[in-house]
């Protein structure tokens, strides 16, 4: 019998104890796959942001419009490569509680600055292009409404109205946006500006935001400043920064996703501690003659050290594993319906490494001091206690 096979025997000499300690830890490594793999995607835009890129907006909010006309002023500031712009369409199908996340952009340079990200036939884009009345559609949003290619949808907005009345615009599809990475978002309908300033009741020639690439990300903070002193003291000033950092403000507003997932999974592991490590403790102390024993055998107290830490190692093992196992299973079965929420919900590789660097920490910190307790008993009072 080698120490693998003691360190196993003494786990399971109490089965209901281990077991319920094994199913305590698989429930926290569960909790843990999940938030992580459910915040990895969350924030997967974030990392993914163009480091030249950046954001123009109002600087009373996001939500507030500017002169269509910043945008010829913008294009022509220094260290610029492009601009783009796009506005907010408050936009839903058939029932206001199917939102839809609707832009009306500028079509000639809105693919050009996203180029990185979204990638569309240039057929389709052109037929785009051609046709003022058309849209293009994000693939995930046309596979959850079933919509193709030469469809004519209607498009409603809880915002704005038509100068004709009524708050519809029929849209025909004319492509479908996909996506260059897996975590893209493509919960999404894009249509042309022109037509939706064209037609609309109130608001002509202003936009929401403008999307600009810098020549280098070096560049960044001079152009945002140029940006918005160009705009100082005017009736809608504005406040420019880079995506990654617009991203993580708008992503703000919905709470510290980071904070909620770093509570939840520490209070978790807390408990997890605590209850592991007064089990491994009261263990040693049942063992406390056996030790002893092992010791009178010819066992030395490195040797003794190594079995314990091992035991409680492989109880964080045996119960951290299929844990994330199951988080994993959890994510594959929530993938589809949570696409258009999180697009990329999964356990990755990495959220994997993780999870077993800390089963291997809980494993030692639980049973670090057992197994000192265990390594420093002397054999006779050892052999005394039992």
């Amino acid at each position: 019998m080698n120490d693998f096979d003691l360190v196993r025997k003494n786990l399971f000499r109490r089965k209901l104890r281990a077991v319920l300690m094994i199913v305590s830890i698989l429930i926290a490594f569960m909790i843990f796959g999940v938030l992580a793999g459910f915040y990895r995607a969350f924030t997967a835009g974030e990392d993914a942001a163009a480091a030249d890129r950046m954001i123009t907006v109002n600087k009373i909010n996001f939500t507030q419009p500017m002169p269509i006309a910043y945008f010829t002023r913008v294009r022509a500031v220094e260290g610029v490569r492009q601009v783009t712009f796009a506005n907010w369409f408050g936009g839903y199908y058939q029932d206001p509680k199917n939102f839809i996340m609707a832009l009306a952009i500028e079509p000639n340079t809105y693919f050009d600055v996203y180029r990185s990200e979204f990638e569309v036939p240039p057929e389709q884009l052109q037929a785009f292009m051609r046709d003022r009345g058309s849209a293009v559609v994000g693939e995930s949003l046309a596979q959850k409404w079933g919509w193709k290619i030469g469809d004519r949808i209607p498009l409603n907005s809880n915002i704005f109205s038509q100068k004709s009345g009524g708050h519809t615009w029929d849209l025909t599809i004319a492509g479908i946006v996909k996506g260059k990475a897996e975590h893209v978002d493509t919960n999404f309908l894009l249509f042309q500006y022109p037509y939706f300033d064209e037609t609309r009741s109130f608001g002509k020639d202003t936009i929401g935001w403008m999307i600009l690439q810098t020549t280098s990300p070096e560049n960044n903070d001079r152009v945002a400043k140029a940006i918005d002193a160009m705009f100082a003291n005017s009736t809608a000033e504005t406040s420019t920064d880079t995506e990654k950092a617009f991203g993580k403000a708008f992503a703000a507003q919905f709470g510290n996703i980071a904070l909620i997932v770093l509570l939840v999974v520490g209070a978790a592991f807390v408990t997890i501690l605590m209850i592991v490590g007064n089990t491994m403790a009261l263990s040693i102390r049942e063992r406390t003659r056996e030790i002893g024993v092992l010791k009178t055998l010819g066992f030395s107290g490195p040797r003794i050290l190594g079995m314990v830490l091992g035991e409680s190692v492989l109880l964080a093992l045996l119960g951290g594993i299929p844990g994330l196992a199951i988080a994993a299973l959890i994510a594959m079965a929530l993938r589809n319906s949570l696409a258009n929420v999180v697009p990329g919900f999964a356990v990755s590789p990495a959220i994997a490494l993780q999870g077993l660097a800390l089963m291997i920490a809980l494993g030692l910190i639980t049973g670090i001091i057992p197994a000192l307790n265990a390594m420093r008993l002397k054999i006779a009072t050892a052999l005394g206690r039992g």
